[in-house]
């Protein structure tokens, strides 16, 4: 369909009494490009439509992008401050909730140091807010605790491109590029359900002749269209992209020529490799020889191709690994840095990308530079107007900092737009920390679970009421829109953290009037580091479609291809990794004899915190339920809407049966999307990946049974 054509049938949507404003939508690291339609005389949302002239979903949206207007006007948003007494939540001024944070804050520093204070962020925020986040905790509150539940989505997948690429951004290509290529080997990932709106591409890339390969448990909607479905046993990620490297090598598919000048590391991997025949993976991973080799042909043979991954390859004690072995394929293959082809991670959350580049991460501070680096302090303390010794040094990452509240490093936290309540592993462990802090601060719009847990909740705004920018999963910088005023005495988010730290007595570090001065200094702040954003600004996003970066000045015109020349690496050569095998972190035994998984469905996004309170997302997934195959059915005596309890090492819960035969017979998968007694993170591993510090949330042993009820 013609862009023209598809910009004048938008123009046919607008309705008398009635405004569009463009945005993009609040979920994905998609970041789909819509139109929020306003009522003129009571300035309320009343509805959404896509933006067809949008590059990136062409006036697609998913379930949830066409819901996501429900959440500005829904009844159940906070609209004053809460402070808990008696047990109780009461409204209350800002005033007092501040005046209660100032003295809790000062106390708890006055007893037990700066560092007793933590910071707890999110990546569903604007650049702009994620990047406060940083400078408050380090600046506003002066502690190194701080870190974000990008720990939980993206950390592994930054720490393999790191180390392989020399530099984390998510996607080395546009997304528009996809109907080119020749080859998807998607990894870990049912993008038909995680993010509907790629799906497209893919497809018409089929159109074109373009092959499939998928690499999953189960058989998910992406598997069923797949040309080769590769089920394999959860947590063997690294040793099927090993049996795909062995027989990319043997059968000549290697270019030679470009790993010559462009990659490091060929010889080591070459020696690991060839122990990984079809045979050999197919005793670990599970999945047949045959489809092992049709596999490597279908890539190997591909002019233009791409690898893609997303959680199900990252979210395991060996993320930072399989993220390794993944891109080893497309750098054998000579695919990065060209057209139509390279390496992506789908971004999960709305803001996945650009909140893990400008300080929010426990190690990081702003344009991805590293806080172990005294220049990047001094440089960065000068932007903030601060001595570089008053910079505190790096924390600990969102589990770790969850944990330490157990042995009283930790005393008080301030979680944003976060719910690490339902989303961290091993939640009977966070939920016992949780009720141990000393004062708990959440800034949210809805009540969460980790907000029952409070002293105090902040009522934050939703993305329809405040600017700023994201980036998107292609590494896009593009622009959100403000729609309509703050409902009820909401305030935005990066309001809330300057009012914290004047209280703090460092507010003469916070004077912002607007999103935009922040984003000017977030902009000087990555001036010169991997993920420079200085050439970036809201009218440049505006009339270019978003902005890639790096995007070093204001004449530089952004950079859609990374690496097309060189990598960001001393030597200017990409690092292959010789990966050699090891177990997930727990194994199946005759006490927990099955594999349990988590995921996503359409429905649902992250905790479910946004879409458990939509109707119609709710009415098509009410609740989780665990999937399984017949045959481990049968081994159980369950049939099909049977309750099942599921009990790992950390805890048990009760579900529903779904019996399928689209998953492994030594398979379990559970959606995560809902709290407390239907929470699968009680079920899942606190083993973290030793780079990434990424939690094992895709692979622990369970055992079931059938139960008699709920």
């Amino acid at each position: 369909m013609a862009l023209d054509y598809m910009a004048s049938k938008a123009k046919n949507l607008h309705r008398e009494g009635e405004s569009f404003i463009p945005t993009h939508c609040s979920y994905c690291g998609m970041q789909c490009g819509m139109n929020i339609r306003v009522d003129d005389k009571s300035g309320k949302v009343v509805g959404i439509e896509p933006r067809y002239e949008w590059p990136v979903n062409q006036g697609r949206l998913c379930p949830k992008g066409v819901t996501a207007y429900q959440q500005v006007e829904h009844p159940d948003r906070i609209l004053r401050p809460l402070i808990k007494k008696n047990g109780k939540f009461v409204e209350s001024s800002w005033k007092e909730a501040y005046d209660l944070i100032e003295r809790k804050f000062k106390e708890i520093q006055a007893k037990y140091g700066k560092d007793a204070l933590s910071v707890y962020g999110g990546v569903s925020m604007t650049n702009e807010k994620c990047y406060l986040v940083g400078k408050y905790a380090r600046v506003g509150l002066q502690t190194k605790h701080l870190d974000y539940n990008g720990r939980y989505c993206m950390s592994s997948a930054a720490g393999g491109f790191n180390l392989s690429l020399g530099m984390d951004r998510g996607s080395t290509f546009p997304w528009p590029d996809l109907m080119h290529s020749d080859c998807f080997f998607l990894a870990g990932s049912n993008t038909a359900e995680c993010h509907p709106t790629s799906i497209t591409w893919f497809w018409r890339g089929r159109d074109k002749g373009a092959k499939l390969i998928v690499a999953d448990p189960r058989e998910t909607p992406t598997a069923r269209i797949a040309d080769v479905h590769l089920d394999l046993r959860p947590g063997t990620d690294s040793a099927l992209a090993n049996g795909i490297m062995h027989l990319l090598i043997k059968e000549g598919y290697v270019d030679y020529e470009y790993v010559e000048q462009r990659v490091n590391g060929f010889e080591e991997l070459k020696q690991v490799a060839e122990q990984f025949t079809p045979e050999y993976t197919s005793k670990i991973t599970g999945v047949a020889p045959e489809k092992i080799i049709k596999a490597a042909h279908i890539y190997g043979q591909a002019q233009k191709s791409v690898v893609m991954f997303c959680r199900g390859v990252e979210q395991q004690r060996k993320g930072v690994d399989n993220v390794r072995t993944y891109t080893n394929l497309a750098l054998v293959r000579g695919q990065i840095g060209k057209f139509a082809s390279g390496v992506a991670t789908l971004t999960g959350q709305g803001n996945g990308q650009g909140g893990r580049e400008h300080g929010q991460k426990s190690d990081l501070l702003p344009g991805y530079r590293k806080l172990t680096d005294p220049e990047a302090v001094k440089y960065v303390s000068k932007v903030w107007g601060i001595d570089p010794s008053e910079m505190p040094g790096p924390g600990v990452s969102a589990y770790e900092m969850l944990d330490s509240i157990h042995h009283g490093t930790v005393r008080a936290m301030h979680v944003v737009c976060s719910n690490p309540a339902v989303s961290s592993p091993n939640l009977p462990n966070v939920w016992s920390a949780l009720e141990k802090l000393e004062f708990l601060v959440v800034s949210d719009f809805f009540l969460s679970e980790t907000a029952e847990f409070a002293d105090v909740v902040l009522p934050a705004t939703t993305w329809a009421e405040d600017e700023g920018t994201t980036t998107n999963t292609e590494g896009r910088v593009i622009k959100i829109n403000k729609i309509r005023e703050p409902l009820g005495e909401s305030k935005p988010d990066w309001q809330i953290f300057s009012e914290i730290a004047d209280r703090m007595g460092r507010g003469q570090h916070f004077q912002y009037e607007k999103s935009e001065d922040i984003f000017n200094e977030l902009r000087l702040a990555s001036k010169g580091g991997k993920a420079d954003y200085y050439g970036i600004t809201y009218e440049k996003i505006e009339k270019n479609e978003g902005v890639f970066w790096p995007c070093p000045d204001l004449e530089h015109p952004g950079t859609p291809y990374v690496y097309q020349d060189s990598f960001p690496t001393p030597d200017g050569k990409a690092n292959l990794l010789a990966v050699e095998w090891q177990e997930p972190g727990e194994v199946q035994s005759k006490e927990f004899p099955e594999i349990l998984t988590t995921g996503r469905v359409v429905f649902h996004y992250l905790s479910g915190n946004q879409t458990r309170r939509i109707d119609f997302l709710m009415e098509q997934c009410p609740e989780p339920y665990a999937e399984m195959h017949p045959e481990m059915a049968s081994r159980y005596n369950v049939q099909d809407g049977d309750i099942v309890e599921l009990e790992t090492r950390r805890s048990k819960m009760k579900v529903k049966a779904r019996i399928t035969k689209a998953i492994r017979n030594d398979t379990v998968f559970i959606p995560y999307h809902w709290g407390k007694e239907l929470a699968a993170n009680q079920l899942t591993n606190d083993c973290l990946d030793p780079i990434s510090r990424m939690p094992e949330f895709k692979v622990c042993a369970v055992r079931l049974r059938k139960s008699q009820g709920v």
